[in-house]
């Protein structure tokens, strides 16, 4: 007799798709079939859609896809549609009420209840356990859920809650775990990375957890996501320097340099404190690739602040670097105490032409990287190329590298390839032979 299926819609970041992955063990484990973004539905499928809630376009979208699964399940091609996540946590109370036809709401917390709900009985929750819906060869590991930092632009300390961290043990336990499955390479995450152990412990541990996991033997890439600047772990950069298998990488977000719009922002850190941070950084970890993300038209930001912010950007020269425009978010500290009065345009086009110049330093730095020998994990073959990344690169934000097809490569794999060729944001490359 054919399993019952529950199609699995993960929208939003990789902190969601974590929560997507234990959502679909539970459901094996519980005796339905679990497909993740299914391409066709029966009528007899459930589809459950994680949402995400962070900022208006991924609202918009995530409201779209649960009217999508609606309207297909009023057209009778699937049975059920079941709502959980951060928008759905965060409207708890207006959602239902606006849109009709979902047969379930659950939020970022409770969503255990969905599967409870579904197989009538309490599944059993292993806390670390999950299918990975990622290549086989690499995970993310979130080691944290939640926020303190309450930066007055960002909501979702409201949606999430105050920092909580796993136990650290429960995270190793999911690492030896993961590595039998075939993963190498493990990207770290959480909103905020640099206050892991702080509730569990009374001091902050990330430093410790990072050269505990390093040490696990089959554990070959580390790579940490969204680390924060005001009261950074120095001790962190010791155990990136001393681990080969922690890659020399660093997601961290600032947001902006100027003291004004940072003080405006409740970053708690100075632009004269973050140009210090970033030497630090660079000198103790020769060879680092920081990736930062950048906001533009935030209250308080005029013409002067803006040139500040775009010559801090010539001057860092960051590796990797992303940017948004300001979007004011209802009950954050933000919205309720200054005025989004800079217009659209002026918001756009600061936001051109920061992109503008991270372009050309980016094709710079990949430039740089022409004639050099790097190791490259194979992602993935496609028609002309095998579509690998180096340690400098995450999953899906980063550039990639583009390597000939010399010889046959396997998934999953370590190769030596050198670069031959670049692009901003793509690198070419071919096998090295041994």
């Amino acid at each position: 007799m054919s399993r019952k299926r529950v199609g699995i819609i993960s929208l939003g970041c990789s902190k969601n798709l974590v929560d997507s992955e234990r959502l679909m063990r539970m459901l094996d484990d519980v005796g339905y079939k679990v497909i993740f973004e299914p391409q066709s539905v029966t009528p007899g499928d459930i589809i459950v859609i994680n949402t995400c809630g962070f900022i208006g376009d991924a609202k918009e979208e995530s409201v779209n896809t649960i009217l999508q699964w609606v309207d297909a399940k009023q057209r009778g091609l699937v049975a059920q549609v079941y709502v959980m996540g951060c928008l759905s946590q965060r409207y708890a109370t207006e959602l239902p009420k606006e849109i009709e036809g979902v047969d379930g709401w659950y939020g970022k917390t409770d969503w255990v209840d969905l599967v409870r709900h579904l197989a009538h009985k309490n599944p059993g929750i292993v806390e670390y356990d999950r299918i990975i819906t990622t290549p086989r060869h690499h995970a993310y590991l979130k080691i944290a859920e939640g926020c303190n930092r309450f930066c007055s632009f960002c909501a979702i300390p409201l949606i999430t809650g105050r920092y909580k961290s796993r136990p650290q043990e429960q995270i190793l336990n999911e690492v030896r775990l993961l590595l039998s499955r075939g993963v190498k390479e493990f990207n770290i995450i959480a909103q905020d990375l640099t206050n892991y152990g702080v509730d569990l412990y009374g001091h902050n541990c990330i430093a410790k957890l990072i050269d505990q996991i390093a040490r696990i033997d089959g554990v070959k890439w580390i790579r940490l996501h969204y680390a924060y600047p005001s009261q950074f772990p120095m001790e962190l950069l010791d155990v990136m320097a001393k681990h080969h298998n922690v890659c020399k990488y660093l997601d961290i977000a600032l947001q902006h340099i100027s003291d004004n719009v940072l003080h405006n922002m409740r970053r708690h850190i100075t632009g004269d404190e973050t140009r210090k941070l970033l030497k630090t950084i660079r000198e103790k970890v020769p060879g680092i690739h920081i990736r930062t993300t950048l906001m533009v038209g935030f209250p308080g930001e005029g013409d002067r602040e803006f040139e500040e912010l775009l010559e801090f950007v010539r001057t860092e020269r960051f590796e990797r670097m992303g940017a948004f425009a300001y979007c004011e978010e209802e009950d954050t500290y933000g919205a309720k105490n200054f005025s989004d009065d800079i217009p659209e345009s002026v918001k756009t086009e600061r936001l051109d032409k920061l992109m503008a110049l991270q372009e050309n330093i980016a094709l710079e730095h990949n430039q740089s990287k022409v004639g050099s020998e790097l190791d490259v994990i194979i992602e993935r073959e496609e028609q002309d190329y095998y579509i690998g990344r180096t340690e400098y690169d995450s999953p899906e934000v980063d550039p990639e590298v583009f390597v000939e097809k010399s010889e046959i490569l396997t998934p999953g794999e370590f190769y030596r390839v050198k670069i031959v060729d670049a692009l901003p944001f793509e690198l070419f490359g071919e096998i090295v032979n041994k």
